[in-house]
C-alpha cells in the first residue's frame, strides 16, 4: 500500500453508486473490506443518507404501534432513503482506496469518475454538509464555514426556507440564532445548527 501518511489533508468525501436498494448491503461490504484489507487509515466514514419519517394512517393521523418490552403505544416510524442509489464514502482518494471502493460487490461506479482511469471528483464541502445535517450528523469543521452576519437558511422544520443573518453562534450548545423579518419586523430565532445552511 502507499505510504498515506502526508495525505491526511485529502480526505474528502466521494459518492459510490449503486442499484436503489442496495444501499446499506454496500455500505456493509465497503466497512467489511476496509476492516479486512487494513484500510482504516485510507476509508473512514461510510453513510447511507437516510431519515425516520412517520408512518400515517388513511386520514393522515400519525400511527401508533405497542413497544414489546415496555407494552407502551409508539409512533410508528419508516426509514427513508435520501437518495436512493448513491453511498456517502469520506476518504483518501488513492489508487489502492480507488481500486477496492470499485471493486466493492454491488457498486456500479464511483459518481464524478470520467473513465478511462482518471480519478472521481470529491463532492463540495457545501453540498456534503446538506446531507450531513439532514441525518441529523454535524462535525466541527461545519462551524469554520459560518461567521456572524452570514446570510442563511433553515432547511428543515416549522421555519423551513426562512432566510435571515447570523447574530449568535453557539458551538458548545449546537445552536445558531439568526435575525430573520416575521410579520414585518426583524426577530430573533434560535436554530439547531443542523437546520441551518449558507445562502
Amino acid at each position: 500500500m502507499e505510504d498515506n501518511n502526508n495525505k491526511m489533508s485529502e480526505k474528502q468525501w466521494y459518492i459510490v453508486t449503486t442499484y436503489s436498494g442496495n444501499e446499506r448491503k454496500v455500505a456493509e461490504n465497503i466497512e467489511r473490506r476496509k476492516e479486512t484489507m487494513e484500510f482504516q487509515d485510507l476509508v473512514f466514514r461510510v453513510l447511507v443518507a437516510e431519515e425516520k419519517e412517520p408512518v400515517l394512517d388513511k386520514d393522515g393521523k400519525q400511527k401508533f404501534v405497542k413497544n414489546k418490552e415496555t407494552g407502551l403505544e409508539e409512533p410508528k416510524y419508516k426509514i427513508k432513503n435520501l437518495y436512493p442509489g448513491y453511498v456517502f464514502v469520506e476518504m483518501i482518494m488513492t489508487d489502492d482506496s480507488w481500486y477496492m471502493i470499485r471493486n466493492t460487490p454491488r457498486v456500479t461506479g464511483i459518481a464524478g469518475s470520467g473513465g478511462g482511469g482518471q480519478k472521481p471528483v470529491p463532492v463540495t464541502g457545501r453540498q456534503i454538509e446538506i446531507v450531513l445535517k439532514r441525518m441529523g450528523v454535524v462535525d466541527s469543521s461545519m462551524y469554520d464555514r459560518y461567521h456572524i452576519g452570514d446570510q442563511v437558511k433553515v432547511i428543515s422544520g416549522t421555519f423551513a426556507n426562512m432566510e435571515g443573518k447570523i447574530s449568535n453562534i453557539d458551538k458548545e450548545n449546537g445552536t445558531v440564532t439568526i435575525d430573520a423579518p416575521f410579520f414585518g419586523r426583524m426577530t430573533q430565532f434560535t436554530f439547531d445548527f443542523n437546520e441551518i445552511t449558507r445562502v
